[in-house]
C-alpha cells in the first residue's frame, strides 16, 4: 500500500512538472536581440529585433521590439521543443502603414515552417495560419477589435490537431489542422512594416 501511495505521488509530481516559463526580457541587454533567440524573418526584407526600455511595459523595464521591414519577422526561442501545451504573449501594435500585427508561433520547424495566431490592429481581426515553405495560409479568422497603441494578450492552447486561440481573455477561435503534428519551437511574429512591442512571453508543454 505504501509503495502504491509513493507511485501515485511520483506520477502526480511528474504530471505537475510542466510549469509555465515566462520571459519578460528585463534582465537582457538593451539594443540587441534577446540571447538564446533566433531573430530572423520568413521571406525577404530585414527584421530588426531588439530589447528596449519601455516605461509603459506590463513588466518593467524592458520589452522586445520589432521595427524592421520584412515579409514576416519572426523571433524564435531556440531552446524550446513543445508538441502539446500553450504559448502566450502580451503585445502592443505601435505603428505600420501596411500592417500593425503581433502574433505567436508554435511547432516551429524552422523560419519557413510553423503555425501562427496573430491579431491585426488595421484589420481588426484574429487569424490562425500555417506557414509551409514560407507560404502563409489562413484556416480560420474572426473579426474583433484590436486597438493600436494598447497592450493585448494573445494565447494559443494546442493539443494534437486541435488549437484554441484566446485574445484579451476571450476564446475567439477553435480550429484543427494536420500540417505540423510534431514538436517544435515557440516564438513571436509580426508582418511587413509592423512596429510591435512584446512582453511577458509564456509557454509550457503538457
Amino acid at each position: 500500500m505504501k509503495t502504491l501511495c509513493l507511485m501515485i505521488m511520483a506520477i502526480t509530481m511528474a504530471t505537475a512538472v510542466a510549469i509555465a516559463e515566462t520571459v519578460n526580457f528585463d534582465d537582457m541587454k538593451t539594443g540587441a536581440p534577446p540571447p538564446g533567440w533566433i531573430a530572423t524573418q520568413t521571406g525577404s526584407g530585414t527584421a530588426k529585433w531588439a530589447i528596449e526600455k519601455d516605461d509603459a511595459a506590463p513588466s518593467k523595464p524592458n520589452v522586445l521590439k520589432q521595427s524592421g521591414q520584412a515579409t514576416f519577422p519572426v523571433c524564435i526561442k531556440n531552446d524550446t521543443n513543445l508538441k502539446d501545451g500553450f504559448v502566450e504573449v502580451k503585445f502592443k501594435p505601435v505603428a505600420g502603414k501596411e500592417d500593425q500585427a503581433g502574433g505567436v508561433i508554435w511547432r516551429v520547424q524552422d523560419a519557413n515552417n510553423y503555425y501562427i495566431a496573430r491579431a491585426n490592429a488595421l484589420e481588426d481581426n484574429v487569424t490562425i495560419y500555417h506557414t509551409i515553405g514560407g507560404k502563409r495560409v489562413a484556416f480560420k479568422s474572426i473579426k474583433t477589435k484590436v486597438k493600436s497603441g494598447v497592450w493585448h494578450t494573445l494565447r494559443v492552447d494546442f493539443e494534437g490537431n486541435k488549437f484554441t486561440v484566446t485574445f484579451d481573455g476571450n476564446k475567439v477561435i477553435e480550429a484543427t489542422d494536420q500540417s505540423f503534428p510534431n514538436a517544435g519551437k515557440v516564438g513571436v511574429w509580426t508582418k511587413a512594416d509592423s512596429v510591435t512591442l512584446f512582453d511577458d512571453f509564456s509557454f509550457s508543454g503538457k
